[in-house]
């Protein structure tokens, strides 16, 4: 792997255990975040979709700022439920972060998570114009 590609460690404790990096900046300026939950400090926080919606999307907006990159950055958002129930909470979670970015967005019904407290996942690209 290059030196230019920049990689990015978080507090969460799955990232040592199954070898991967909380956001991945490619030279072209293309930034990767991986999967984000309402986990923050090893503990998952409490609420109902829109509220761990809001949490997972925080940790990915976190991993952003660490990078020197803001909301208005972000050019993908994928929303795993796991519920067709919950598309309503996480969609207005989704569009009072993003709304004014309007990114390109999908939202995926799946099975379940690691942990069945679990109910909303979500995976964020962002792009630093004017690199590579």
């Amino acid at each position: 792997m290059t030196d230019s590609v920049r990689r990015l460690a978080s507090e969460n404790p799955w990232e040592e255990s199954f070898g991967y990096s909380r956001a991945v900046e490619l030279p072209t300026g293309l930034v990767l975040v991986s999967g984000c939950t309402s986990t923050v400090g090893g503990q998952i926080s409490a609420g109902g979709p829109y509220e761990q919606a809001v949490t997972a999307f925080g940790v990915a907006i976190d991993a952003l700022k660490e990078l020197g990159l803001g909301r208005e950055h972000v050019v993908r958002t994928r929303m795993y439920l796991t519920h067709a129930r919950d598309v309503d909470d996480v969609g207005r979670a989704h569009k009072e972060l993003f709304g004014e970015v309007r990114p390109a967005a999908s939202m995926i019904i799946v099975s379940g998570f690691v942990d069945p407290s679990l109910v909303v996942e979500v995976e964020v690209e962002a792009y630093r114009g004017g690199a590579g």
